[in-house]
């Protein structure tokens, strides 16, 4: 273990404590004053565990006139110390933290427990702040806010409310098995307890005592279906200057990066082994289509799994085991979600097969929608975007450049989230555990000896049958290379993508060595996929059929895709040994797959 290793901040969202106990942080205290300009309510959204509570801390604790004589202390080495705004420690703070409100019982206990935790959010400002004329607390926490905003505004002073994760606790009840859709309209529609409380804080802030508003979230559908209670806010969270509000950019990461392979005497190579992993399990958000400058790196790294992987190379000098951070795991669950929505599984599954070389295949939008509420998600949608877009804000797509019409790409942003739509499918259509039993022993030969006989077994006998019934089938090489990815996917040895980029042509699949499992006795794979109607092969169907593989293999249509899909591995293999030279270990498959039936190679 390294002792004198820089700390990271894993799990903290308080600023305080990051700045005075020594702990790593990127400074963005200079969109302060931007944010102070744009507006006085606003929205920012970004997925889950992306940084969004820490922001909001640095926030409070820098309109905090309770924490005023701490400025110089904690802000006096980042870009806003020299020029703080004249709003500087100039508000009482509160901050109701949503995702804390417990949500597994009826309307009336979920009211109870919002209500409760907001009841304490108000004693403590009661508490925090002696200028305050204190009062008694009802059970109506929403007549209790109204109160306390009417006593800050006796004593001169204005409220800040910070609200972090506001659509957390609304989307656990939409998701719920519970009566979740139904418990869910409750929250939000009529007098719901939502709609109702923030009706209350568009109405204190109107001159009231209340001056201003910011709140995180994940996405706008909940405040759609509050906008009638409060449509005054606004959300910036596409505005490219803060793109990069939360989150680390390349730039910043290799510096860390940098800075950690000196702490463990790491040589330049490893170093630069290190950030291509990184870049490929965490890189590749992008919250704008528009970039803030023409220089400014639009791609950021998701905050919490960066540090997960730093901490443990800063702590132990090596890679993390597995390079999926297991609180990032549940967002599957919001896959799954989306997949059980009306055409939600064609898109879920869709965006899992989508790729640089078909770009046909890619979803498009015209833009991420901002106003969709769920009845728009659970009522058969009349095309994609409603879908799309709460993918996009889920973080599970990304917004990947335009295409020649304009239209908007998403994208899968990385392997990190690429294994979750990948476990979701392999859990969809392998449940069983005999199955499992068998794709793992398939799999594992595979990997260490480069025997796809198991595998393509398996596929055959229990994959294209279940794809066949489930609608999930495209009629080409597409559906070959789902199944192959889904049932090697494996993070924990592997650095595994879909459509390699090699010397301007694209590998189907690779399966390449993560650095440090170079020491197991594994192999390299790279798979080129080529498909056949049964018609092509211009003999009677049945016949065909019942042919072995060897016999198969002999029929001129096979030999032939086998033969183009040999060559092009050959090509792709020179390009990959002068990259990775004699470390590399790669056995190269050409596979035919014959009317989403057979498999040769």
């Amino acid at each position: 273990m390294n002792p004198t290793h820089t700390k990271f901040p894993y799990g903290i969202a308080d600023f305080q404590a990051i700045r005075e106990e020594g702990y790593l942080y990127i400074d963005r205290t200079d969109r302060i004053p931007l944010l102070e300009e744009i507006g006085k309510q606003i929205l920012f959204l970004r997925p889950r565990r992306f940084g969004k509570s820490l922001w909001l801390s640095t926030l409070e604790n820098y309109y905090d006139l309770a924490r005023s004589e701490r400025f110089d202390g904690i802000f006096g080495g980042l870009k806003i110390g020299p020029n703080p705004t004249p709003r500087r420690n100039g508000y009482i703070v509160m901050v109701w933290d949503f995702s804390t409100v417990d949500t597994q019982g009826d309307i009336d206990y979920i009211r109870g427990a919002l209500y409760r935790h907001i009841n304490v959010c108000i004693s403590r400002v009661l508490g925090r702040y002696p200028e305050l004329e204190r009062f008694s607390l009802s059970d109506d926490a929403i007549a209790n806010f109204q109160a306390l905003v009417s006593a800050i505004d006796r004593t001169g002073h204005k409220l800040y409310l910070f609200i972090d994760e506001y659509d957390s606790f609304a989307n656990e009840v939409l998701v719920s098995r519970l009566r979740g859709a139904d418990r869910y309209r409750d929250l939000v529609s009529g007098e719901g307890v939502l709609k109702s409380l923030f009706k209350a804080i568009k109405s204190v802030a109107r001159g009231q005592g209340l001056d201003r508003v910011f709140m995180t979230g994940v996405s706008p559908v909940v405040m759609s279906d509050i906008s009638s209670g409060y449509n005054t806010i606004k959300t910036i969270s596409d505005h490219p200057e803060y793109n990069d509000l939360c989150g680390f950019t390349t730039d910043e990461l290799r510096g860390i990066l940098d800075r950690v392979a000196a702490e463990c005497g790491l040589s330049p190579e490893q170093a630069d082994e290190a950030m291509e992993t990184m870049r490929t399990f965490y890189n590749g958000y992008r919250f704008s289509s528009k970039k803030a400058s023409s220089t400014h790196d639009s791609l950021i790294y998701n905050p919490t799994l960066a540090i997960y992987f730093l901490e443990e190379l800063a702590k132990y000098c090596e890679y993390p085991a597995r390079i999926l951070d297991s609180n990032l795991a549940m967002d599957r669950n919001r896959i799954q979600f989306v997949a059980g929505l009306p055409h939600g599984e064609r898109l879920v599954t869709q965006a899992l097969a989508a790729n640089e070389a078909n770009p046909d295949q890619s979803i498009f939008i015209d833009r991420p929608a901002d106003r969709f509420g769920v009845e728009d998600m659970l009522n058969a949608p009349r095309d994609d975007t409603f879908l799309a877009s709460l993918l996009y804000y889920l973080g599970v797509l990304t917004l990947a450049g335009r295409d020649e019409q304009g239209r908007l790409r998403l994208t899968i942003p990385n392997l990190v989230v690429r294994s979750l739509y990948a476990e979701r499918l392999y859990d969809a259509l392998v449940p069983e555990y005999e199955d499992r039993e068998t794709r793992r022993a398939a799999a594992d030969r595979f990997y260490a000896y480069a025997d796809p006989e198991p595998l393509c077994d398996f596929i055959e006998q229990r994959f294209f049958k279940v794809f066949d019934n489930r609608d999930l089938r495209w009629s080409n090489e597409l559906t070959v290379k789902t199944a192959f990815l889904t049932l090697l996917f494996n993070d924990t040895f592997y650095i595994m993508d879909s459509e390699t980029a090699i010397d301007r042509g694209y590998s189907d699949l690779s399966l390449i060595l993560r650095p440090d499992m170079r020491k197991y006795k594994l192999l390299d794979h790279l798979l080129e996929f080529k498909y056949l109607p049964w018609k092509a092969l211009g003999r009677n169907s049945e016949a065909v059929r019942g042919m072995t593989r060897e016999e198969l293999r002999e029929l001129p249509p096979v030999t032939e895709q086998l033969n183009r899909a040999g060559a092009q591995l050959a090509r792709y293999r020179e390009t990959l040994e002068r990259v990775y030279g004699k470390k590399l270990r790669l056995h190269t498959h050409a596979v035919v797959c014959i009317g989403l039936e057979r498999l040769v190679w």
